[in-house]
């Protein structure tokens, strides 16, 4: 099933009826709607969908985003912490063994810069890819409103249609019993002088 793309901004130019159902649907003028009430109202008028599928990106990671979501994705994982840990020990125990000739003797000072510097680094990292993830979940929110709104707009269509088809159907039922009663109503006339002449 192929999904369609977000929907995207309308033109400057909207469709003759977008007025109208601006008014009809919003309560409010054309003018007024922001960009994403547009895009969904255009959708709903021209019959398009806006859904898409999930964990599409809207826009192409750069090199940098990849780069700081794989070193947040590695650093948030039991691979990370097992191997550093392992790291850690290998590092106290090689220096404890080797005593006097100890490259970082205990407290392992040089260590503890390492690991500063690490720190330093790898912090700022996941911060942005943090904030990379807030931003595909803002967008997502978004999206998820404006399927919503469609899907609310549709069901509201559906329901006026409905309602005007069983509007018609009463219509043509009281016309064609109005018919029927007006045939009966001449067959009575027919039948009252035949039985008076009788």
């Amino acid at each position: 099933m192929t999904h369609a793309a977000a929907p995207r901004t309308p033109s400057h130019n909207p469709h003759p009826d977008a007025a109208h159902l601006s008014e009809k649907w919003f309560r409010r003028r054309h003018e007024t709607l922001n960009a994403t009430e547009r895009a969904i109202l255009d959708a709903f008028h021209t019959r398009t969908h806006i859904a898409r599928a999930p964990g599409t990106a809207t826009a192409p990671k750069s090199f940098g985003e990849r780069m700081a979501d794989k070193v947040a994705e590695f650093g948030g994982s039991w691979t990370f912490i097992i191997l550093f840990g392992l790291f850690l020990v290998a590092w106290a125990l090689l220096n404890i063994a080797l005593a006097m000739r100890a490259f970082d003797p205990y407290p392992f000072i040089f260590l503890n810069l390492l690991l500063s510097m690490l720190a330093a680094i790898q912090a700022p990292i996941i911060m942005m890819s943090q904030n990379r993830q807030a931003k595909v979940d803002r967008e997502n929110a978004e999206h998820d409103y404006a399927v919503n709104l469609k899907a609310e707009l549709e069901i509201l269509d559906l329901h006026e249609k409905l309602d005007e088809m069983r509007s018609q159907q009463i219509t043509r039922l009281l016309s064609f019993q109005t018919e029927q009663m007006e045939i009966l109503t001449k067959l009575l006339e027919r039948k009252e002088p035949a039985a008076q002449s009788g």
